[in-house]
């Protein structure tokens, strides 16, 4: 979503050449939408499923990290090279780090976004592995992870985080590195949805994700087995939502009464509207580190509150108890939720100075142009 609301509102601007992968072919329907903002695009196919013995082999046997051997095509690579012989390009955006490795030696400037920083996600998720045997393995792949991550900074010429706390970490790891700040952002399909919630019969508990992500699922984990019941002493008819990409296949055994898992398809965005139309509150119990929430600034643009903790408001310039309530503990999170169902002020206030602050700050046109500055200072600075 980050991507293609930056694409769209880029292209009033520049001219956009478009390398991607994708795992299943039917992805390439979304390539006649693109065209309207792209000048070409190019796919190439990685595996559907990561853990193949092939990806395993690689990852075991060579020098880069599992992330970056199950997002590698060589066909790419190959596709790049030439494309970059034949036509001359002012500037290459990379989005993520994992997708350097399929770019030659050039002089091209190179402007890398990373979206989170990608070690610290797979070291949490790696210190709270329960398998121990397989625990040394997984930190050896996390070395591997941040050396490369922390490396491919180096190679370019300006790298770009979503939060200032990204920012601060990479500048510590990397001193001198140059580092801008392009925070995610809420798009105008969620932006136009907004209204002033109304008091209904039944209170609707969201947390809406892509369950592919690690901190995700250790959220809901946490919001099912030790919120959600607090919430519900206080408010029996309360419901849990928890609505997402592989929602189902990802969460299972957390189904129980008063939850709901609900999937969408990738696409699926009138699902994920009406997601956020239902819901009374946003919870969001997340520890793992990781870039911008979209999930929260969508809650924020579409009038919902947010209850979270000080990781999931990480990255949006929220002021808390004024567009945020952030709270820490089990007990915490569920007595903030109540306090807002309860106090009707409260609960306006949050809604709207958050929907404020996302018009202001977030939307994609008004990031787009932030971006576009970068692009010019990265190609100007190279000049120079």
């Amino acid at each position: 979503m980050r991507s293609y609301n930056l694409i769209k509102n880029l292209a009033k601007e520049h001219q956009i050449t478009l390398f991607s992968l994708i795992k299943y072919d039917e992805e390439k329907k979304y390539i006649k939408d693109l065209k309207k903002y792209c000048q070409e695009i190019c796919v190439f196919k990685r595996p559907e499923k990561p853990w193949t013995l092939r990806n395993i082999l690689r990852t075991v046997f060579g020098f880069y990290p599992f992330l970056v051997i199950r997002n590698l095509s060589s066909e790419e690579k190959l596709a790049i090279e030439k494309k970059l012989k034949e036509t001359r390009y002012d500037l290459i955006h990379a989005e993520t780090f994992y997708v350097m490795p399929h770019l030659p030696q050039t002089d091209i400037p190179i402007a890398l976004t990373d979206q989170t920083i990608e070690y610290q996600v797979y070291q949490h998720f790696v210190n709270n592995f329960k398998f121990l045997p397989l625990k040394p393995f997984l930190y050896f792949d996390v070395l591997k992870l941040k050396f490369w991550e922390t490396r491919f900074w180096k190679m370019a010429d300006k790298v770009v985080a979503v939060s200032q706390s990204d920012k601060q970490k990479m500048k510590s790891l990397v001193p001198g590195l140059k580092v801008e700040v392009i925070p995610n952002g809420a798009g105008e399909d969620l932006l136009s949805i907004y209204k002033i919630k109304k008091e209904k019969a039944k209170i609707f508990i969201l947390f809406q994700a892509n369950f592919l992500w690690l901190q995700n699922i250790e959220a809901v984990s946490r919001l099912v087995k030790k919120v959600f019941p607090l919430i519900r002493k206080t408010f029996p008819q309360a419901i849990c939502q928890i609505v997402g990409q592989k929602a189902k296949e990802k969460l299972k055994g957390l189904e129980r009464e008063g939850v709901e898992i609900i999937d969408l398809a990738n696409d699926d965005i009138e699902g994920v509207k009406r997601a956020y139309q239902r819901a009374s509150i946003f919870l969001a119990p997340i520890e793992g580190p990781g870039g911008t929430r979209l999930k929260i600034l969508a809650a924020m643009a579409t009038g919902v509150p947010v209850v979270t903790t000080s990781v999931g408001i990480e990255g949006i310039e929220a002021k808390k108890e004024e567009n945020v309530l952030v709270r820490e503990g089990n007990r915490e999170l569920a007595e903030a939720v109540i306090k807002l169902l309860r106090d009707k002020k409260l609960y306006q206030k949050i809604a709207q100075s958050a929907r404020k602050l996302v018009e202001k700050k977030y939307s994609y046109q008004t990031i787009a142009r932030k971006l576009s500055f970068i692009y010019k200072e990265t190609i100007n600075e190279q000049k120079s």
